[in-house]
């Protein structure tokens, strides 16, 4: 019971952590603040071909994505160029990611770019809404 408690409170302090470092690298970059809700249905859309919360696919799984080094899912095979990058997943590094993944980082297999700027940050506040299960 106590363990269970405290894997819930730890859950809920990693989401408010999350939440408050999207909004304030998103203010402090001049980007604008995502809305999560909006979120879902972009990352369904533009994202769930290749990806999901919870399993590998052509792409990994991106529960916990937001706060964690590029590269380190497991079972996922990624390309030299990502798993070297040494990359930590900000919303700032996801931003520049989705708009333009092989200028960030050469070599990567990822070639989808999101153009417009509010769908970046909507996606991003999804997946800081998802934050890992350990």
């Amino acid at each position: 019971m106590a363990r269970a408690t405290f894997r819930a409170a730890t859950r809920a302090l990693t989401l408010a952590a999350a939440m408050a470092v999207s909004g304030a690298a998103f203010a402090g970059a001049g980007l604008p603040r995502g809305d999560a809700v909006r979120g879902v249905d972009l990352y369904q859309a533009k994202c769930g071909a290749c990806h999901s919360l919870d399993s590998n696919r052509v792409g990994p799984a991106h529960r916990g994505v937001v706060g964690r080094r590029a590269g380190r899912v497991a079972d996922f095979r990624y390309s030299k160029a990502l798993s070297a990058s040494h990359i930590v997943w900000t919303p700032a590094n996801l931003d520049r990611w989705l708009r333009a993944p092989t200028v960030m980082v050469p070599g990567t297999m990822m070639g989808f770019r999101v153009s417009s700027p509010q769908e970046r940050a909507d996606i991003i506040a999804y997946l800081a809404q998802n934050p890992s299960r350990r």
